[in-house]
């Protein structure tokens, strides 16, 4: 007997923690949900992780970035009020000129000090995370 299912499954993710003179990388965003953001996106398919993470760092902030580690995973379902995302965080070395491009209507450097106060989706815990060295 042949049965039907449908699936729905969490949507793999990357965000990236773009090390740039002397603090990190955050773009206010153009779209909903507001606020500023760590550089990142939607994993294509047949793409990896890594690759994402190039692309998406390229695509929004106009940076070449040299990826360090992987950083951490962060899967709350809540964490994306636009669907059920998984996200692995990547830690990287940016170069060149910071320009906001693609889903970003502006691109600024902050440290632990200088932080906005409205950070979109659950960045805000991923960034003390890593000002923190929690993982």
């Amino acid at each position: 007997m042949k049965t039907s299912h449908s699936f729905r499954n969490p949507i793999p993710t990357i965000d990236i923690i773009i090390e740039y003179k002397g603090g990190i990388v955050l773009i206010k965003r153009k779209n909903p949900p507001e606020g500023w953001a760590l550089p990142g996106g939607f994993v294509d398919y047949g793409e990896s992780l890594e690759s994402a993470a190039v692309r998406e760092a390229k695509e929004e902030t106009g940076l070449d970035v040299h990826l360090i580690r992987q950083f951490h995973s962060y899967s709350d379902p809540g964490r994306d009020p636009r669907h059920h995302t998984i996200t692995t965080v990547f830690i990287a070395k940016g170069a060149g000129k910071a320009v906001a491009g693609d889903d970003a209507k502006k691109i600024s450097v902050f440290n632990l000090h200088n932080l906005p106060d409205q950070i979109a989706f659950d960045h805000r815990i991923i960034i003390d995370d890593y000002f923190t060295g929690r993982y």
